[in-house]
């Protein structure tokens, strides 16, 4: 992952994960962007970010896990795509998503996100929406944002309000991490893959919730778990992995 840094010297804006250099988005942009493609850069991941709100649907198709940072202080969530560095069985030749599967908010929101701005050492406290540099066209190329009278396309607002919907959410679901590591609710696991086939694949290195530490909270913790929406979604989470098989079964 790289930063994008302004001519200044002293600006920075961190491009997330599978994302190129990026850049503040302007309204005279004009990016390449074609509805139901998925962008080369993410053919090739083995995961993607997903979010609070995703987690019900995604686990009907995919293995959701949680991925921890090195120190292992913060954890986020993440819908496994292969079972193998550098495999995305989800996407066929003509860079498609399979038919019938879930389309991650992450796939569909790219080229565009919503970055954190680092000036001389220090975060600034609003995001700006960026897109990726490689994603801009030239000339009368690509799309425009906005039409001749300046409003908004209709494309563009759809893809923007899902930007910054998912942008919230992706908050949302780092203070449920947040707690369930509080509270002790994320184990490392292994796992092995079985295909109808027969065939295997080993998954280690990822977190997964633990059920039998629910039973040791306090009521009110429980409760909190249950308001919130987090004990579902940890259920969902632990469920899902039940798709490990059915992800080694794509061709």
């Amino acid at each position: 992952m790289s930063e994008t840094q302004a001519a200044s010297g002293g600006v920075k804006v961190t491009p997330p994960f599978a994302y190129g250099e990026i850049v503040p988005l302007l309204k005279q942009h004009r990016v390449a962007v074609e509805d139901g493609i998925v962008a080369p850069a993410l053919r090739k991941v083995q995961a993607v970010p997903i979010s609070m709100s995703e987690m019900g649907r995604a686990a009907r198709d995919y293995p959701i896990a949680f991925s921890g940072t090195p120190d292992g202080k913060r954890f986020g969530v993440i819908a496994l795509l292969g079972l193998r560095q550098g495999e995305n069985r989800l996407v066929d030749d003509a860079g498609r998503w399979r038919e019938g599967w879930y389309v991650p908010a992450y796939v569909r929101r790219y080229p565009f996100c919503m970055a954190s701005v680092t000036d001389n050492g220090q975060q600034r406290d609003e995001r700006v929406v960026c897109v990726e540099r490689g994603a801009l066209a030239e000339g009368d190329g690509g799309r425009a944002l906005e039409d001749e009278s300046g409003k908004p396309q209709a494309w563009w607002e759809e893809r923007l309000k899902l930007t910054q919907e998912f942008e919230a959410d992706l908050l949302r679901t780092a203070r449920m991490c947040d707690t369930l590591s509080k509270f002790g609710l994320l184990v490392p696991f292994s796992a092995q893959a079985v295909s109808k086939s027969g065939d295997t694949m080993n998954i280690t290195g990822l977190f997964r919730g633990d059920e039998g530490r629910l039973d040791k909270l306090r009521a009110d913790d429980l409760r909190m778990l249950i308001r919130t929406g987090t004990l579902g979604r940890l259920y969902a989470q632990m469920f899902s992995l039940d798709n490990l098989g059915r992800l080694l079964d794509l061709g």
